[in-house]
């Protein structure tokens, strides 16, 4: 079984920037994909960013420019580095991989407030 772990949410200003991190463990470990959702009160659970097992990577039009997905290999990990943060950008975010199956984090909460 795999297991998906986020780290790094947090509480920040308008404007400032935070790094999710996303650790995999379990016997299964070459992805198809991975990847961030986010999801806010109140709100459909959104795609946010992927990156394919080839290194292709994808964001929503909400978040371009601003986040970038990346991941490391040897430590299978996933990162999404967020700048230039706004208060819609307040949401859970959820860390994604598949394989033959979909696996899900627990999400890790992200306020940007003042």
């Amino acid at each position: 079984q795999v297991q998906l772990v986020e780290s790094g949410g947090g509480l920040v200003q308008p404007g400032g920037s935070l790094r999710l991190s996303c650790a995999a463990s379990g016997s299964i470990s070459r992805f198809i994909l991975r990847a961030w959702y986010r999801q806010a009160p109140g709100k459909q659970r959104e795609l946010v960013a992927t990156i394919t097992s080839g290194g292709s990577t994808s964001y929503a039009d909400s978040v371009k420019g601003r986040f970038t997905i990346s991941r490391d290999n040897a430590k299978n990990t996933v990162y999404l580095q967020m700048n230039s943060l706004k208060p819609e950008d307040t949401a859970v975010y959820y860390c994604y991989a598949r394989t033959v199956e979909a696996y899900w984090g627990q999400g890790t909460q992200v306020t940007v407030s003042s």
